[in-house]
């Protein structure tokens, strides 16, 4: 095993914990990091939430008390995720049919260190995904003949956020602060098109090399579908996978002792090529043509996603402190989908000289914008309780949806607690739930190759948070 696959386990195994990762809720993102600004709808630019505040707002990290802080956690995601055949009206749930889906663990950890005016962190964050899994057997595994082929439809998109963040007090009012970030993504996916779809993205310029002119458009005739399959059927395993990494500045300024303003800026990644094997299978399981065997023409290859990115985002908040027990916050967030979901590239390579395939499938996210809200109360010494309101535009466009990308919800209400242990200890608590989300693909017939039959996908989740924080 090479220096940079042991690397790559070690981080993937702390994060994961042996298991899943959750599925995201803000498209990739997820909606906050830690029990503190979970619980109050994800808002975390203008007030304390502890070691986690590196992941939004790196200057928040001077609002801690003096002293050192470490922080770990684990999230908890359940899903119900649905898709329905509006043509035949067959439905079919992801569910635990293999190891792509949930429900989802997420462990994080982060510890911070005081040292004059200067407040030091690194952390280890899932910072966001999602994952599928629909089996073999429903109507998203036929072919254009309405045949069953046996193939199955998933995904799982991990993406892991390593901070290195660094926050100065620069005077009583002002904070400024920054982190790069080491950053990992992985994805397993597998995928049915069938020839319809190929034709219709074919049809658009958005498929050619030599394997697909070739190979592929002389046996079309006789070709039902094409499969894609680039998982890796382990709990942490990923058909393909990259390093890359990010940045973020970050600041603070206190208007008077109760109110803080606050603004940070998440850079675009700068990700890798996410590489690996796969299998490109053509489908034909009626009428056989030579060189197909049993109605199925497998080509093993390299596979490469590229220029897949984790977009820029501008984060503006508030924090109001009305009395000495309870505090409101608030931030708005402009999130540029835009300028990274244009299209998923993909390149295949065959084995054996036989050509590559370059497709394009069309995504064309909208930017979003996000509102968080929420408050805190001291109860007493020992209990603070939160809640908080999440709203958040929708990115994704009906005509490319895809039923192995449901990253749909866009509202969620949040509850938490933290409990004083000991006046060095805290234990965390927030739960979240993202209202039933519902979009609808029309699918090939209206021209959009994203989907075969038209379908409508429903998507909601639950989510609870606890984290155990310790000073010294």
């Amino acid at each position: 095993m090479t220096t940079r696959k042991f690397i790559a386990s070690a981080l993937i195994s702390a994060l994961a914990g042996g298991t899943q990762l959750a599925q995201a809720t803000d498209v990739f993102r997820l909606e906050g990091f830690g029990a503190v600004s979970r619980g109050m709808g994800g808002t975390a630019v203008a007030h304390d939430v502890g070691p986690a505040g590196m992941m939004t707002n790196p200057a928040t990290l001077s609002l801690m008390p003096d002293g050192d802080q470490a922080m770990i956690g684990l999230d908890l995601v359940t899903t119900d995720i649905k898709v329905k055949n509006t043509r035949t009206g067959e439905s079919v749930s992801s569910d635990t049919h293999a190891n792509n889906r949930g429900p989802y663990f997420a462990p994080e950890a982060a510890f911070t260190k005081r040292i004059g005016s200067w407040t030091l962190g690194v952390g280890a964050f899932a910072q966001g995904g999602l994952g599928v899994e629909y089996g073999n057997g429903s109507f998203l595994s036929r072919d254009v003949a309405d045949q069953p082929t046996g193939l199955a439809n998933s995904s799982r998109l991990l993406v892991l956020n390593i901070p290195f963040a660094a926050s100065f007090q620069a005077t009583d009012k002002l904070t400024i602060a920054g982190s790069i970030d080491a950053m990992w993504q992985g994805l397993n996916l597998d995928l049915l098109l069938t020839t319809s779809q190929v034709g219709t993205l074919a049809a658009n310029g958005r498929v050619n090399g030599a394997l697909f002119t070739n190979v592929l458009v002389p046996n079309l005739a006789h070709i039902t579908g094409a499969h894609f399959s680039l998982t890796k059927g382990q709990f942490l395993g990923s058909g393909v996978d990259a390093w890359g990494y990010g940045a973020k500045l970050g600041m603070l300024y206190k208007v008077t002792p109760d109110t803080t303003l606050g603004a940070s800026y998440s850079f675009q990644s700068h990700m890798n090529d996410m590489e690996g094997h796969a299998t490109l299978t053509a489908i034909d399981p009626s009428n056989p043509v030579p060189g197909f065997s049993g109605g199925l023409l497998a080509l093993g290859g390299k596979i490469k996603i590229k220029d897949f990115q984790m977009p820029s985002h501008l984060d503006l908040g508030v924090s109001q402190r009305l009395n000495s027990q309870w505090m409101v916050t608030a931030d708005v967030s402009r999130v540029f989908w835009k300028d990274v979901m244009k299209d998923i590239k993909v390149t295949f390579v065959a084995d054996g000289g036989l050509g590559d395939i370059n497709i394009l499938l069309p995504q064309d996210y909208k930017d979003q914008t996000v509102f968080s809200l929420g408050t805190a109360y001291d109860l007493n010494d020992s209990l603070t309780l939160r809640g908080g309101f999440r709203f958040a535009t929708q990115a994704l466009r009906s005509s490319t949806l895809f039923a192995v990308i449901p990253a749909t919800p866009t509202k969620h209400l949040s509850a938490g607690l933290t409990y004083t242990l000991s006046k060095q200890s805290k234990l965390d608590f927030a739960y979240s739930h993202a209202f039933k989300e519902t979009m609808d693909n029309p699918g090939v017939a209206a021209g959009n190759s994203n989907a075969g039959d038209p379908i409508q996908v429903t998507h909601s989740q639950n989510n609870a948070t606890i984290n155990f924080r310790y000073s010294f």
